[in-house]
């Protein structure tokens, strides 16, 4: 796909955009180039030690979880850009997010729509840690 320049696309289109770099990203949450995958301590404790397999399991169902969400509406993904999601897991409630900055990682992203300058992060964390 040619990158077309941030004026070239409507907002519909950069939004779509978005929505699809994002959702490629949770597809390659194993794999994510330069973007990141992160957890919250939180998420660490409650996953528990991964060099048990309890905790390597658990690690890998949230995983799942987080590649495979599908459950976007209008009311938990008004904008349409697939950037955020909550899941219940055992009894807690988690969430995921993503979040774009500029490829150094210092400042925001100036175009969330394009890869070349943008790196993603996707964060899974508690929801008391939001």
């Amino acid at each position: 796909m040619s990158q077309s320049s941030p004026n070239a696309m409507s907002q519909a289109e950069r939004i779509a955009r978005v929505a699809a770099l994002n959702d490629a990203l949770r597809r390659s949450i194993h794999s994510p180039g330069r973007n990141q995958v992160v957890m919250t301590g939180g998420v660490a404790a409650l996953i528990g030690d991964i060099a048990l397999f309890r905790g390597f399991r658990r690690r890998a169902e949230i995983i799942r979880i987080v590649r495979d969400y599908d459950s976007f509406t209008p009311d938990n993904d008004p904008i349409g850009e697939h950037d955020f999601g909550r899941f219940e897991f055992e009894d807690a409630i988690l969430y995921w997010k993503i979040d774009y900055y500029d490829l150094e990682l210092a400042y925001g992203s100036a175009d969330a729509a394009n890869p070349e300058v943008t790196t993603r992060v996707l964060t899974i964390l508690l929801a008391d840690e939001y």
